[in-house]
């Protein structure tokens, strides 16, 4: 892309300026670093002090230049040159120069960079037939808990009492299982009673079911007697 910059400057001369002979303009301009071009203009001819002399005068002026570009531009392969140049008189001892100076090749940053995102998959593990997936933290679903009874003690089940062991052989021991169950996703009271083959009130018997949730543990029991030898 091409920017094309003005420059004007109203050079005092010492004498009488009435005419314009000739005159040449040069330049110095460079990239002087990353965001920065400088230089100088040098500015020569010869003039009449008076409309009616045969005589000229020379003159010789250098104009500093310099300009810093705004940040977005890349001037790494800018060149710069004078695109135009005119002057005027303006008045007795006044000469104003008007210059266009054009800085091509330059180069935009990208306003947003460009970000690669490598897209890493999640790897399934194979899962079995038949078999629900649950999203939960791991652990583990199921634990078993096995407590040898010295004494039966009752327990209170919807406002009455209810022993757990009925009618019991004093010669035999009795062995308590328990089968903790974690709630998962899917799960409902229905379910769990078919799939441990238990009955809604002796469920409730060990668990509040009125507010079940994921990640809650029921307690399934399930009773085992061994004759003593």
């Amino acid at each position: 892309m091409k920017k094309i910059i003005p420059f004007k400057k109203e050079i005092m001369f010492k004498t009488n300026l009435a005419e314009i002979t000739s005159i040449s303009l040069e330049h110095s301009l460079h990239r002087e670093d990353e965001h920065l071009i400088a230089g100088s203009f040098s500015l020569n001819g010869e003039y009449k002090i008076t409309d009616t002399s045969t005589n000229t005068e020379i003159f010789s002026y250098d104009l500093p230049f310099d300009i810093h570009m705004d940040d977005h531009y890349i001037l790494d392969n800018s060149t710069v040159d004078i695109e135009d140049f005119y002057y005027e008189i303006v008045n007795e001892n006044v000469l104003a120069v008007n210059i266009e100076v054009c800085v091509d090749k330059l180069e935009e940053k990208p306003l947003i960079e460009e970000v690669r995102v490598t897209k890493i998959e999640e790897i399934e593990e194979p899962k079995q037939e038949n078999e629900e997936i649950i999203k939960e933290e791991p652990q583990e679903r199921e634990e078993m808990v096995i407590v040898k009874e010295e004494k039966i003690e009752e327990i209170a089940v919807e406002n009455e009492t209810v022993s757990l062991f009925g009618a019991m052989d004093d010669n035999n021991e009795t062995y308590m299982t328990y089968r903790v169950y974690i709630i998962r996703e899917g799960d409902s009271i229905e379910n769990i009673l078919t799939r441990y083959a238990i009955s809604r009130e002796d469920l409730a018997a060990y668990n509040d079911l009125s507010e079940i949730k994921l990640g809650d543990k029921l307690i399934i029991p399930a009773i085992y007697h061994a004759t003593s030898e």
